[in-house]
């Protein structure tokens, strides 16, 4: 058993707990017009090093509804945020690796997925969740193109109910 005790990356997570509402745009793709939705979404603490984000809502372009789960923690021996992310509309998981900024307002996670091309190739994608305010954040999730810059795909603002 690892004698430890949550360092102020933990306390950073924390001030995503409560209950939030998203509103959110996601590019459909060329030709499409952009798709918005609306979710619920319930922070939870797991002991002082994890929380976990349950999520419920419109799935962009369907009448279905989606349901999500995000873990999020802090790996104090290698130095970095870890996490997952699980969604009822895939049959993958993205597991995250990540860093906040200097100004520790923004935690950019990185991943590895299924590639939007459905060629069955991966691709690198990351969820950037910024901190606006005690009561409002934002996620926007983008991948990584062959040229080296990143494409925004998905923008969510959350607000605290």
């Amino acid at each position: 058993m690892i004698d430890a005790k949550p360092q102020q990356e933990h306390a950073w997570l924390q001030q995503m707990l409560g209950d939030w509402t998203m509103e959110g745009e996601c590019d459909m793709g060329p030709g499409q017009p952009a798709s918005r939705t609306r979710a619920k979404e319930h922070v939870r603490a797991m002991g002082g090093f994890f929380v976990v984000c349950e999520g419920e809502g419109e799935m962009p372009g369907s009448e279905d509804t989606g349901y999500m789960l995000m873990t999020l923690g802090y790996d104090i021996a290698n130095k970095k945020f870890v996490g997952s992310w699980a969604g009822s509309m895939m049959p993958g998981m993205f597991f995250y690796e990540g860093q906040l900024d200097a100004a520790k307002k923004v935690l950019t996670l990185d991943t590895e997925g299924p590639s939007f091309t459905g060629d069955g190739t991966t691709a690198r994608y990351q969820d950037v969740i910024t901190i606006k305010s005690k009561d409002e954040r934002t996620l926007h999730s983008q991948t990584l193109q062959p040229d080296g810059s990143w494409k925004r795909f998905m923008t969510a603002t959350y607000r605290r109910v």
